[in-house]
Parts: C-alpha cells; structure tokens; sequence
C-alpha cells in the first residue's frame, strides 16, 4: 500500500515540475464602444461580449472617467457571454478606461482592460491595469487539490466496485476499507480545498486574504454550487458504504448498491462541470465524455490498486483464478473507454494537427497519450498472464506489472491535473480571432487640423472606416468634402476609392472589402471650405 502511494506522489511531484500557471480560459471578443473607438455622444452603457459565457466577480468592473471618477452607476448585469455595465448620464469628452475581471465558464479568471473616447481622444486615466494575477501559493495548490481529488476518486470507485462484485468471502474487508475510507477523506478534502482556493483565485488576493463574503460569493457561483453537491454525495455514500465494508454479514442489499451506483454518477459529473467541458462548442457531449473518462480511470486505476495492495497478495490460486478473467474484461472495457473519450475530447479540445502540436495544451495531450500507449502494453502483457494462468500460482511477476502500471499512470493523473489549468488550442483561437478583431485607431496632424482615423476589424473581408476631423485644439472641425483611398502596392493592388457617409460635421464614415493582408496605405482627404483642406496618408496593418 505504501507503495502505491509513493508511486502516485511520484507521478503527481514529476507533473508540477512542468506545471505552468493557469491561464485564462476566455477571451474578450468584442465591446460596444469598441476598444479604441471614438463615439460623438457619451453612450448610456458599455457591452463587454467574451468568446464563452462567464460570471461576474463583485466589485471588479468599473469604468473610469477622464478626470478620474467613477463612471459606472449601479451594478453590471450578465446575460450568457455579454456583461451590461451601466454608466451615469452627462460624461465628458475624452478617454474612459473600462476595467473588468470575470470568470469564465470553466472557472477560470479573466481580466483585462479596454478604452473608449468621447468626442475625442484624451490622456487615459490613470487606473491599475487589471490582470489575471494569482498568488502564487495559490496557483500550486490548485493543482494539488485536483490531483487529491483525483487520486480519491480512483480510491473510491474502483475498490468499492471490486470490493462488491470480485472480493472473497474469506478475506478481510478491513484494509479495503481503510482505502475507500482514504478515498472519501480525499474526495472531500480536496473539495473544501478548492471551495476556498476559488475566492482568492477569482480575486487574485492571497492565500489568506479570504473574508467570510468572498467564500459566500463563491458557494453562491456555479462553481460552489456544484462542488456542495460534490461534497453532498461523498457525504451520503459514506453512509450507504458501510454495510459493504462491515461484511457479507451485515448483507449490503442491492438497494444500497444501485444508491451508490447512482451517487457515483452523480460525483463523477461534477468534475466536468466545473471544468473545460462546460465551456466547449458542445458542452453536453464533453460533459458526458468527460465523465465517462473519469469513470473509466477511477474504474482501471482503482481495480489494479487493490490487486497490487490486497488480492494479489492474498488470495489463493483458486479465489485468483475466478478473479482475474473477470478483471481482465474490465480492465480492456475501462481501457476502450478511456481511448475513446480521450480521442472525442482531443478533437472538441485541439481539432486541428496544429494545435496539437504547437501549444502547451496539445504537447501534453502527446505526452498522455504516449504514457497510456506504454501502460497499454504492459497491461496487455498481464492479460497474458492471466489468459496463461500462470499468475494464479505465482503472482509475484504479475504484481510487478500491475505495479509498472500504477507507476505511470499516475504521471497520467498528473498530466491531467496539469490539463485542466491550461487552455486548450480553441480559446486561444478565439484570442487570436479577438486580437484580430480589434480597431485600428490613429490621429494624423497637420497644421490645419486633427484626423482621427478608426479602422475595424483591419481584417481581410468587409471594414468599416470612421473619420473624425478636429481643430488643433482639439474641437470638432466641420469638413465641407472628405474623400479616402486604399492600396496595397506591394501586391500590385491600386489605389481603391473608399465611398464615404457624412454622420455629423466633423464625422464620416466608409466600408471596404480588403481582399488580401498586408500593410495597406490609406490615403484621406477632408476640405473644411472652399479653399481650405488637408490630406493625410497612413499604412494600416490588415491580418
């Protein structure tokens, strides 16, 4: 027992030596005012639009006015992905610094900052940048909590299904049961853990720095919701599990198996819950394959512990020889499983051959799927033995397999503990597409006056072109004509006409299809009267 123990901590220390901090699971994928944009009127509110659905964190979003002061009035609503700040009326011209910091729908932080000009664009005020920060105690331990709760499930699950289905009348219940004891111990543990590694982890504060109301806001999130009910069924199989450890006889009846059978369940989906799985393209399907891989996990790893710690050890060559055939069969069920969840959840996760290669998140799917290639082939070594029956008599060379299982599939747990902090190849696709998506916002002078020139998205396909024109004191200049070019000489494009819309005086704007990337030369023209005007040329970078 001890050995196996050591074992899985091996695997577990091995993994958070290239563990990497935890990164934001979702991306700001639009706002309203965009980013950078000048708008004429003070808008009423700001939309903040993120690539999943999030949650709000009390306290963290605010809007900063030029001069300093608040801008935002009252409390920010959330509906799925979009958070509605509401601002107060009569706001001044100049930059407005919106701060905001939420938390994604896998649980993770998200934090960030974006601005805004009215009527003009003016010196941002001065405000910290909200970043995901994460004390650093509090992103090892994260981890280390997974891990626990992992290693108790594969001390719950399997020894309960082993202890109920294969385990010898003759034997004692009592080791058995002193590790599913283990297992429940882990289970809660590691959820309590996490239930108060999540306020300072969503707050960035320190591992101490916890009030009794960032706990309260934290069982009130999905995220706390889930993990009560987490602890709720550990707590209520505690009680269903005794006749089972006590003894055949106390006489477990097959009411209180099929309880169990549906608390594990119902435990088993709390862990996609608050995971990558929610937050995927097609969460129901994740979340039931995720869950399907956990049982299968806690299934195969659970089963070969007891084999390595208890049967093997103990039961005869006869009790060996009913035994083993059907663990066989479970262990090659539980293992087709887990190759075919793992396989449907690196397609939802990675889809693409790049992704699997060039992000952390796909390097260390490989780097599980080359360790379970290898407990494969040790296991299908020990179904060998087995079919052989040789292990009946001398199971010596067979407990050194199991054991060479254990030992690596307990780098697997901590591959996967490591997995769940980092964010899979989608969301930073979606960053990517976000980052792209941004406006382009520049001010040309002359000594005549001020342009202020946005382009959006600086993307290949449709753009839309603003154009403020403003004294060199900065005030709104009327302009009588505008006319606006683009080209991309450098791929033989000429000069394209940019039609152009007159919104206000000092405002117009245009849409052009850009049809390839590139770093476009855009020329503009703005006559203020009929012997008066300025022309301007700037190069914008389109991806």
């Amino acid at each position: 027992m001890l050995a196996v123990l050591a074992g899985l901590l091996l695997g577990f220390f091995g993994t958070l030596l290239a563990a990497t901090p935890a990164l934001a699971h979702a991306v700001l994928s639009g706002s309203d005012p965009g980013n950078g944009t000048i708008v004429p009127d003070a808008p009423n509110r700001v939309t903040l639009t993120f690539s999943e659905s999030v949650q709000l964190v009390p306290g963290k979003i605010r809007v900063i006015a030029p001069d300093g002061s608040q801008a935002d009035q009252g409390d920010p609503t959330v509906s799925g992905a979009e958070v509605t700040i509401p601002l107060r009326s009569g706001g001044g011209r100049g930059t407005y610094l919106v701060s905001y910091r939420v938390i994604s729908a896998d649980s993770h932080p998200v934090a960030g900052t974006i601005t805004y000009s009215v009527g003009a664009a003016s010196t941002p005020p001065s405000a910290a940048e909200e970043e995901v920060k994460v004390d650093p105690v509090v992103r090892a331990l994260i981890p280390v909590a997974k891990y626990l709760g992992y290693v108790g499930l594969v001390f719950l699950v399997g020894p309960v299904l082993v202890l109920a289905l294969l385990w010898p009348q003759r034997l004692s219940r009592r080791g058995p049961g002193r590790l599913i004891w283990t297992g429940i111990g882990l289970v809660a543990g590691s959820t309590l853990l996490s239930i108060y590694l999540q306020a300072p982890y969503t707050l960035g504060t320190s591992l101490f720095d916890v009030r009794v109301s960032d706990l309260r806001d934290v069982l009130g999130s999905t995220f706390g919701a889930v993990m009560l009910v987490r602890l709720g069924v550990v707590i209520a199989a505690a009680f269903l599990l005794r006749p089972l450890l006590s003894g055949p006889k106390n006489g477990e009846s097959k009411l209180d198996l099929a309880l169990l059978g549906v608390l594990g369940v119902a435990a088993l989906a709390t862990w996609p819950l608050t995971g990558h799985p929610t937050a995927s393209p097609v969460a129901g399907v994740s979340v039931v394959i995720d869950a399907i891989h956990l049982a299968a996990m806690a299934v195969w790893l659970g089963g070969l512990v007891m084999l390595f710690a208890f049967l093997l050890p103990q039961a005869n060559g006869r009790e060996l020889g009913a035994i083993l055939p059907i663990w066989s069969r479970w262990a090659a069920t539980a293992v087709g499983a887990l190759i075919f969840a793992g396989v449907v959840q690196a397609l939802i996760e990675v889809s693409t051959l790049d992704g699997l290669i060039n992000s952390t998140y796909g390097r260390l799917i490989l780097v599980k799927v080359a360790l379970a290639a290898i407990v494969i082939g040790v296991a299908a070594y020990s179904r060998k033995l087995v079919k052989d029956r040789s292990a009946e008599e001398h199971p010596g060379p067979l407990r050194r397999i199991v054991f060479a299982e254990l030992a690596i599939t307990a780098v697997v747990l901590g591959v996967t503990a490591a997995l769940v902090q980092i964010a899979p190849p989608r969301t930073a696709e979606a960053a990517e597409t976000g980052a792209a998506s941004t406006t382009v916002t520049q001010t040309l002078t002359s000594d005549k006056m001020a342009l202020q020139v946005d382009v959006f998205p600086a993307a290949v396909g449709n753009n839309s072109i603003h154009l403020y024109a403003y004294t060199p004191d900065n005030k709104p200049l009327p302009v009588v004509e505008w006319k606006a070019t683009a080209a991309l000489e450098a791929k033989g494009i000429e000069p394209i006409e940019i039609p152009l819309l007159r919104i206000t005086d000092f405002h117009a704007i245009g849409d052009i299809a850009l049809p390839q990337a590139g770093d476009w030369t855009f020329k503009f023209t703005a006559r203020t009267s009929e012997i008066d005007q300025s022309s301007f040329s700037t190069t914008v970078t389109v991806k």
